[in-house]
């Protein structure tokens, strides 16, 4: 029996690997063949369906798969096992959506089919039509539950962060009467003043002509009716109601309008602590400053409580330049969201005409309205636009390039993107570094050609921030296209530029994002030990991260030799990527490994730790949390401590509390998928190494950790939910008071060696002058006091006024007396010949 099944798995890895090189064109031996067929249907026989859809899926047998699932006793349980496995197991992405197609004909062939599920399948495939339909045939629907069902599905399409496949699919619905009739009514209006200016024969030729007009502008009227009426034949007041509540899921207005309510009416953010650090830090120092503001921004994020700004206007008036841009990014962060109001709010620092305010002000104002709207920004991208077209001024361009790519993330338009690279093809470097990002951001996730085009301007340009900006706008295009990228990667590795090897990673690592692909990681490995660059070396580790998101209890083990390297920047790459792979986690071995490079030598690897662990026990328990926000706050209250430590411990400070402490980075949906937007966001905020105003959008991979649930018309009636847990799992931290600030603030004073080695000798000869006090029996009383002041000499005048009120005499004592005077380091001494009393010395001094 052993030797059989020895034999039987040696027949399997080679089956394996022979349809694996199945494009080669490799003849598989029909002996083979039949001997993996016999172990599938012994699988099958013996109920152990799970290990036959493996084989299956091993063996890239559709046709087997299909009848396992038949054969199975609980088909619906099959085929959830099938798509798990296929998410996370199938490398090949082609044979991957095969795998889906198929799924999907399974599911809708069960007698109750999981739309759910399937409309998660077809969003993979980008089939956006499918998509509508189902919704469509559940909105009509005469089941109550079916009309729930499809906002729900809208709902999960809506947190995947796919802006442009929910957009196409909104296209796709049913149009409403009343969306159809105003266009109708527009085109047909013209037509009437035409159709009575051509009245009179006189007009000629030009009567004619505009009664040609007015007949054509009449006939596409009516055609336009025609097709709305297509479209949407005498629809029912009741589906009317309902395709304007599923648009209105799906443009974002109704979970963003929840979460919102959720967040600020729940927000705890504590402001003592705002408060702690702002006292500690000194406000002349702007990497402190800045970053104190950044830790306020997410503290607050979504909650649109600027309580903290408003009564500190002063002391943020403090933040000049680029300092200032950052500050006001950061109202972006706090009013994330505001989709209707976000312009308003933003007003004072837009861009304006006939008034010309600080570019860095209007700069940040508009990078903020691309934070507030990102991922739906439809509405705002025209005015986005309009300011970048509308201005010179590289810092204007640079907050408008970064807004209009948040604005428009992923939908690919072919417009903005000229507009982008006309910025880009300037050759400045403020604007162009914020153009290679606004590209990337517009076309994200899509593989586009255009990538190519960025790639030659990076050869062309002399600017390292251009190339810098068109590198990570590299690594946004390939998001999530696995080996299609391969060929980019390869062309990128082999650069001599460093940056370029350096966008490569970012490359490697965002399109291969969550796969834990064996090959993606080994080649990341094989850079961060051969690169010559650090920056290579430390952008391969950290995209380690990015790679493990689908298994992060991989990464620590994968990174611990790393994280003990002799190179800093190695070291900050490997606790970054804990960070990143383990993020909201709470992982125990990522948090042992981070500890102990909180202590690190070098202060850019402690600001990494700090970050890293901040983004690993983010909503976790406070029992968990508590030693690291001693940590923190004893790091950030250190005068001694660097700056760039003290940086990551601020920030670290923001990101534990985010959300107004209910938000935790949510880098998957509910249903298990990554968001898209929030990957990306993390992978642009790891740029704030070179360039500070990237931080923010950290802010974009924030969740709010909250359970919402509606009725039928979309209103969240009281819930009663029951929690077997006990309370403080769950609870907020306690508020910090003023006097535990104050005591954990106060820094111990320092002594040196020399001090306390004087203090020694000091109490040793008081030692002795005592002894020998009580030990001189005789004493002569009647000595005159100016001789007791004689016998003192150069004692400190304090000490010889003492002396003659006590009337002592001895030459030892005298000679203790000078003694301790030499130790205290002879000041103020009292060197009167005449013998004067220490009270007119001291009134002298």
């Amino acid at each position: 029996m052993h030797c059989w099944s020895c034999t039987a798995a040696r027949c399997l890895d080679q089956y394996f690997e022979l349809r694996t090189r199945e494009v080669e064109q490799v003849d598989v031996d029909p002996r083979l063949v039949a001997v993996v067929e016999r172990m599938l249907n012994r699988c099958c026989e013996h109920g152990q369906f799970e290990q036959a859809v493996g084989v299956a899926l091993e063996g890239r047998r559709l046709d087997k798969l299909e009848e396992v699932v038949q054969r199975s006793n609980d088909v619906p349980a099959t085929l959830g096992y099938a798509l798990k496995v296929c998410q996370k197991l199938v490398i090949n992405r082609d044979f991957r959506q095969q795998v889906l197609r198929l799924l999907i004909r399974l599911y809708e062939e069960c007698d109750e089919p999981d739309y759910v599920v399937i409309c998660q399948c077809l969003m993979f495939l980008d089939d956006a039509p499918e998509v509508s339909k189902i919704l469509s045939r559940l909105l009509n629907s005469n089941k109550p539950d079916d009309v729930l069902l499809a906002y729900q599905i809208a709902f999960d399409l809506v947190e995947n962060e796919l802006q442009s496949f929910v957009i196409k699919v909104q296209e796709q619905l049913p149009k409403p009467p009343e969306a159809a009739a105003p266009a109708a009514d527009g085109a047909a209006a013209p037509a009437v003043p035409a159709a009575d200016g051509a009245a009179p024969p006189a007009a000629g030729d030009t009567a004619t002509a505009m009664d040609t007009a007015a007949a054509a502008a009449a006939a596409a009227a009516a055609e336009a009716n025609g097709n709305a009426a297509a479209a949407a034949p005498e629809l029912a007041p009741e589906l009317v109601d309902k395709l304007n509540k599923l648009r209105d899921i799906l443009n974002g207005k109704t979970p963003i309008g929840l979460n919102l309510e959720f967040l600020y009416h729940h927000n705890k953010a504590d402001l003592q602590v705002l408060k702690n650090i702002k006292g500690t830090v000194d406000a002349r120092v702007s990497v402190t400053h800045s970053a104190t503001i950044l830790a306020n921004a997410l503290m607050h994020a979504g909650t649109s409580i600027d309580t903290f700004l408003r009564e500190n206007l002063e002391w943020l008036s403090r933040a000049t330049n680029w300092a200032k841009f950052s500050a006001t990014a950061g109202l972006g962060v706090i009013h994330r969201g505001q989709l209707q109001q976000g312009k308003a709010l933003m007003a004072p620092y837009l861009p304006r005409d006939g008034h010309s305010g600080s570019p860095y002000s209007e700069g940040g104002a508009l990078y903020a309205l691309g934070l507030i709207t990102a991922n739906h920004g439809a509405a705002m991208q025209p005015f986005l636009r309009e300011s970048l077209l509308a201005s010179s001024n590289p810092i204007i361009q640079h907050g408008a390039c970064l807004g209009l790519g948040l604005a428009a993330l992923g939908t690919n338009d072919d417009e903005l993107f000229e507009d982008l690279k006309n910025v880009l093809y300037t050759d400045d470097a403020v604007a162009g570094e914020a153009a290679g990002i606004g590209m990337g951001l517009l076309c994200c996730g899509t593989g586009s050609d255009k990538a190519q085009e960025m790639l030659a301007y990076a050869h062309d340009t002399q600017h390292e921030k251009i190339i810098r900006g068109l590198a990570m706008g590299l690594g946004l295009i390939c998001y999530g296209i696995e080996e299609a990228a391969d060929t980019l990667i390869e062309q990128m590795s082999r650069e001599q530029d460093p940056i370029l090897r350096y966008g490569a990673m970012y490359v490697l690592g965002l399109a291969y994002r969550g796969t834990g692909n064996n090959a993606a990681v080994q080649r990341l490995l094989h850079f961060a030990v051969s690169d010559v660059s650090d920056d290579v070396r430390r952008a391969a580790v950290l995209c380690l991260g990015f790679v493990l998101l689908g298994a992060p209890e991989q990464c620590p083990k994968i990174v611990a030799l790393l994280a003990e390297s002799f190179n800093p920047h190695v070291r900050y790459g490997a606790a970054m990527a804990i960070g990143i792979a383990c993020a909201g986690t709470g992982l125990r071995e990522a948090v042992q490994l981070l500890e102990a490079m909180l202590s690190d030598s070098t202060d850019f690897v402690r600001q990494g730790a700090s970050i890293a662990m901040a983004l690993v026990l983010v909503q976790q328990p406070e029992s968990v949390v508590e030693p690291f926000r001693k940590k923190l706050t004893k790091s950030i209250g250190d005068k001694h401590e660097e700056v760039m430590a003290r940086m990551g411990s601020i920030m670290a400070a923001g990101v534990l509390d985010a959300g107004g402490r209910n938000a935790t980075i949510g880098l998957r949906s509910s249903s298990g998928y990554f968001r898209r937007t929030s990957v990306i966001g993390l992978a642009v905020f790891t740029g704030y190494w070179y360039w500070y105003p990237l931080s923010y959008f950290l802010s974009l991979s924030l969740a709010p950790t909250a359970v919402i649930g509606l009725d039928h018309t979309l209103k969240a009636p009281k819930l009663e939910l029951v929690c077997n847990a006990r309370p403080s799992l769950f609870a907020y931290p306690p508020p910090v008071t003023t006097e535990t600030s104050k005591e954990v603030a106060k820094v111990e004073k320092a002594v040196l060696s020399t001090t306390a080695k004087a203090r020694e000798r000091q109490k040793k000869k008081d030692a002795e002058k005592q002894k020998k006090e009580e030990g001189a029996m005789e004493v002569d009383e009647h000595k005159p006091a100016a001789a007791a002041v004689a016998a003192a000499g150069d004692k400190p005048a304090a000490a010889a006024a003492g002396d003659a009120e006590d009337a002592t005499s001895g030459s030892a004592t005298a000679d203790g007396a000078a003694a301790a005077a030499a130790s205290a380091g002879d000041a103020s001494k009292a060197s009167t010949a005449d013998g004067s009393t220490g009270d007119k010395q001291d009134g002298k001094d």
